[in-house]
């Protein structure tokens, strides 16, 4: 018979582990919804991770006793505002200059991770630590302040108010998004943007802002996943290629999620459950790749089911990865 105790924390982790997935598979569905196909979302999640840690390091080092709303605050903006100028620089590639959007992707995840290497680096080398690794305890202790008497409401404390503030945000970043995305003006006019930017441009609707703020937003927002893993998940601890494949499961996640915010919820915990699952079974070394593969194997089924159904509800936007071309409408 499986223990409670086991089930409750295996619920627990599998939170945990997806939420970085929903933050960035949540992001890249609002980018997609423009037409947008961003696969440099690994190297801004990378990027607003280490931006965050930047001004987490240097404040924490500034002061003698850490503030918690300064701790939280100044990683947070300095992450945003990492993610914000590698989004701006995708979408002056893809949009102004037409960039091809899939090498662009891969391009700005190849220096996303290269510039969190090289500052990760440099800030190890800075305190001078004989381990190849980060710490910023206090910030991570900001950030992973849980309410006080969960601990006293037994499983239902443990499963849903024993997380930091970053676990709920993302889960309201997805309903709103879902929300706007469904019921309000600006959703359907980014949704025409990404199903016919020409028809969109010929109503009046300006395609190039609306790419511009979707990418950026989305990547805003695929940025707080970075720094959620790190921060909170990994407790404040940053090491180079520390991230794994976080970026693109998020990216394969918005297959799964059928382009909607609302179901990248359940997705997102879904795939961290399945990226735990070894440490909760009896796995061998040799049986252990199969076991990684889960995430992309159940993405692939899905794909294959959604396209067999041919429902355009379930389907991606009609341009995505095409640039547009006025010129040509």
């Amino acid at each position: 018979m499986i223990d409670g105790n086991v089930i409750v924390s295996f619920i627990s982790r599998a939170v945990l582990q997806g939420t970085p997935l929903l933050l960035g598979s949540t992001g890249e569905i609002i980018t997609e919804k423009s037409g947008n196909l961003n696969l440099g979302i690994p190297g801004i999640m990378y990027t607003g991770a280490i931006s965050g840690v930047i001004g987490g390091f240097f404040y924490q080092n500034s002061v003698s006793r850490v503030n918690t709303a300064l701790a939280i605050i100044i990683p947070l903006l300095c992450c945003l505002a990492g993610s914000l100028l590698v989004s701006l620089i995708y979408s002056f590639l893809t949009v102004t200059l037409r960039a091809n959007q899939n090498v662009t992707g891969l391009a700005i995840t190849t220096f996303g991770v290269g510039i969190g290497n090289f500052f990760g680096g440099s800030l190890i080398k800075i305190t001078g630590s004989a381990v190849p690794y980060l710490s910023l305890s206090s910030i991570a202790k900001a950030f992973k302040h849980t309410l006080p008497f969960a601990s006293k409401l037994g499983w239902f404390g443990e499963l849903f108010l024993n997380y930091g503030f970053m676990v709920y945000l993302a889960v309201i970043i997805a309903l709103v998004a879902s929300y706007i995305l469904k019921h309000t003006h600006l959703g359907l006019q980014l949704r025409a943007v990404g199903e016919s930017p020409a028809t969109a441009d010929a109503a009046g609707i300006n395609v190039t802002a609306y790419k511009y703020f979707a990418t950026c937003i989305g990547g805003m927002i695929a940025g707080l996943g970075g720094l959620y893993y790190v921060i909170d998940y990994s407790n404040g601890i940053w090491s180079n290629d520390g991230f794994g494949d976080r970026g693109w499961l998020a990216i394969a996640l918005v297959i799964f999620a059928i382009w909607r915010p609302d179901m990248s919820i359940l997705g997102s915990y879904l795939f961290g459950a399945l990226y735990i699952l070894p440490n909760y079974t009896s796995v061998s070394l040799q049986s252990l790749p199969l076991f990684e593969m889960l995430p992309y194997v159940v993405t692939v089924v899905v794909l294959i089911t959604v396209s067999l159904r041919k429902k355009r509800e379930h389907l991606p936007p009609a341009s995505l990865g095409l640039s547009y071309f006025r010129e040509e409408r």
